[in-house]
């Protein structure tokens, strides 16, 4: 436990702690958030619904805007600065948000908090590039998986603070924990390895992409990325009305939603660094394809089942898949990226996630409308099918070009 490190395995620790900390303080506030834009007006049913969407989507739609340009900012004065600016001004706007009077300050405040995006997307790129080759999976899986770890504890921590406190002291106080990852980042995280990218070399998407030995191969797990963050997120507007479904609207509905809403993050937190070290030894790209069958094999299932411990048990092993797709698409992105565009790539991955993230619940919420619950799961299932086609084409592709070039 106290051998010396390396600065990659340093880096590791300090970052696993800041993602930890910085996927906590996302969630914390996602539980109360419609809550507090109620306390903001006397809106109608229909207008707290929208006004609600509105706050929360705008953020990722502007980080999906931004995170390139962030990106190619990374590649050229490092990913270290990227993450101090990104943790310093989130904690300055989340901690804002606790002194708004009105909606659309709120939603002004989410707006420039989309701006501040990167936090993340920089320390991947940072611990992909500091990291030797051969380790990338074990880091990548272990980082994501402490991003996992900080986003299901954050809604429960949100839920205390908010019930013990009120709901704008603790913006306050996700405000001040970004401010000690922005503290930390300063102190213990170290960039060894960077080689500026000069501005001229690089000013746009076609220098990164000449960049590229297989840009095809590129673009198709970005692609693969946007898929995966729509799958996981198309159940999240149905996951409560599902769970009341199956205990016909009796017991404690919020608290059943919650462990359930829970579990799939406690299985990809456990499994995600041991998939990420098996991964290093048999291939990502056996790890992924082994990910994307498992989740139609849980998927389908789940739009059948008859009480919520099925559910709760389908969902754990969604999660188990969830640790085998995620981190393998980073550590690819990784493993063939050059690093002098390693900032751009892993910020237009970001850029993907997050339309993920605003495409899934339209998809779910569409669905549902349509075929009731179950066919959600359904949907999914066909969408992670061909997800699985579209990366094994991409795999191909990849393998018949390494023929043609040797």
């Amino acid at each position: 436990m106290f051998r010396p490190r390396a600065t990659w395995e340093k880096n590791l620790i300090v970052l696993w702690f800041s993602v930890f900390a910085t996927g906590m303080a996302f969630s914390e506030i996602m539980p109360f958030m419609s809550l507090f834009v109620d306390t903001l007006g006397n809106f109608t049913k229909s207008q707290l619904n929208f006004y609600s969407g509105l706050v929360f989507s705008i953020t990722f739609l502007v980080s999906a805007v931004v995170s390139p340009i962030w990106g190619k900012m990374a590649d050229h004065y490092g990913r270290k600065p990227m993450i101090l600016r990104a943790s310093l001004g989130m904690a300055i706007v989340i901690a804002a948000d606790g002194l708004v009077s009105n909606v659309w300050q709120l939603f002004a405040l989410r707006f420039i908090q989309g701006i501040f995006t990167g936090y993340v997307s920089n320390a991947n790129a940072l611990l992909a590039t500091e990291t030797p080759k051969e380790k990338s999976g074990q880091a990548l899986g272990t980082l994501m998986a402490g991003l996992t770890g900080g986003s299901l504890i954050g809604p429960l921590l949100g839920g205390f603070l908010a019930s013990a406190f009120s709901y704008r002291i603790t913006f306050f106080i996700t405000g001040g924990i970004l401010l000690v990852v922005f503290i930390t980042s300063v102190l213990f995280v170290h960039e060894t390895d960077f080689k500026p990218v000069p501005a001229k070399k690089l000013t746009n998407t076609r220098g990164v992409i000449k960049a590229l030995k297989d840009p095809q191969m590129i673009f198709g797990m970005l692609l693969t990325t946007l898929i995966i963050q729509a799958t996981n997120n198309s159940i999240t507007p149905i996951i409560s009305l599902y769970v009341r479904e199956l205990m016909h609207h009796s017991g404690n509905v919020t608290m059943v939603s919650g462990v359930v809403a829970a579990v799939p993050g406690i299985a990809t937190m456990a499994a995600a660094p041991i998939f990420g070290r098996l991964g290093d030894r048999i291939g990502t790209e056996r790890i992924l394809s082994i990910g994307f069958i498992l989740a139609i094999c849980f998927f389908l299932p789940t739009a059948f089942v008859t009480n919520v411990w099925q559910l709760g048990i389908l969902r754990f092993l969604v999660g188990i898949s969830d640790a085998t797709m995620i981190p393998q698409v980073q550590t690819l992105l990784a493993k063939n990226t050059p690093v002098e565009v390693t900032g751009r790539i892993f910020s237009w991955n970001q850029s993907f996630q997050y339309i993920g993230n605003v495409v899934g619940p339209m998809i779910g919420a569409y669905v549902s409308g349509i075929f009731d619950y179950g066919g959600v799961f359904i949907v999914t299932a066909i969408l992670v099918l061909l997800n699985f086609i579209l990366f094994r084409i991409n795999v191909a592709n990849k393998a018949s070009n390494k023929i043609r070039q040797s």
